[in-house]
């Protein structure tokens, strides 16, 4: 399936603090914390289930400016 058929979110490892806010706003529980470290030393936040309905609470509820960005499918015919 193609990314523009489904809604995702990309977060941005780099500038992600793994405050975990992201995780408890989301709707559909598609976001979890995981195991990486990132170069300032933070486990980040990552996509995990692709329930996404690309609400945008995650973008709109993280402090860090530009770490998630939310994509919503294409309308067909649009």
């Amino acid at each position: 399936m193609r990314p523009d058929e489904k809604n995702y979110i990309e977060i941005n490892p780099q500038r992600c603090k793994g405050c975990a806010v992201c995780v408890v706003s989301c709707p559909h529980d598609c976001i979890e914390v995981g195991s990486d470290i990132n170069r300032m030393g933070y486990q980040y936040a990552r996509f995990a289930v692709h329930k996404c309905i690309a609400c945008g609470m995650c973008f709109y509820t993280c402090p860090e400016f530009g770490a998630i960005t939310v994509y919503k499918k294409s309308r067909k015919g649009a």
